[in-house]
């Protein structure tokens, strides 16, 4: 919607743009510090916490009808700060666990799981979030609202809450003590047939994993 849409509702575009650049400089600001590698052993229940923070400003964009730019081309940004840093840190960080499964649309029917990474997810999340920002401090709020909006309905957020299940479901299987699953072999360049993810995915988990979760091993 436009800006004046928005005042029209009685919500002010600026302080709403505000509001959820504060939110998602502050998930850009914690999952960089987590990224430091400084409290390894924290770094599953605090990027849990900042993921299910990060989806209540994109339930927030969501509940609003769609936001049109005040442009039909979207200005030039420059170059983006890379995130291959923050990418490289989790992988390593993560290395055990960074590998997950997940079904890109629950509503196509039959759609077979496909591999994915926590640490490519986080860096992706961020390059998004970093793109809006970037609009918002130039001034362009509208333009902002508007990415932030257009990629959490196409990227970031499905991306977001993939992650967020992967790291509920490594808590749940810790504080439950439940072992995991073993999803090692799986490639996330490669397309998997329903068939072998099936089969790879019945396998025992490395032991490393399990030590790494605190779970016992078989």
């Amino acid at each position: 919607m436009s800006d004046a849409m928005l005042h029209a509702l009685g919500v002010d575009p600026d302080d709403f743009a505000a509001s959820i650049a504060d939110q998602i400089e502050s998930f850009i600001v914690a999952v960089t510090e987590v990224a430091k590698g400084e409290d390894p052993d924290s770094a599953v229940p605090f990027l849990l916490l900042e993921v299910s923070q990060l989806l209540l400003a994109g339930g927030r964009l969501g509940a609003y009808q769609d936001v049109l730019p005040d442009e039909r081309y979207e200005p030039d940004l420059g170059p983006e700060p890379d995130v291959d840093d923050l990418r490289e840190r989790f992988a390593l960080m993560l290395e055990p666990v960074d590998v997950y499964s997940e079904v890109f649309d629950p509503y196509e029917p039959r759609k077979a799981p496909v591999a994915h990474r926590i640490s490519d997810d986080l860096a992706d999340v961020v390059a998004d979030l970093r793109h809006g920002l970037i609009h918002h401090q130039a001034g362009r709020t509208t333009e902002a609202l508007w990415w932030w909006q257009f990629s959490y309905f196409t990227n970031w957020g499905p991306t977001a809450s993939a992650t967020l299940r992967a790291l509920q479901s490594l808590i749940a299987h810790v504080r439950l003590d439940q072992p995991l699953e073993a999803l090692d072999g799986l490639d996330t360049d490669e397309d998997l047939a329903e068939d072998d993810l099936a089969e790879q995915a019945g396998r025992v988990m490395a032991e490393e994993i399990g030590a790494r979760l605190g779970l016992p091993g078989k």
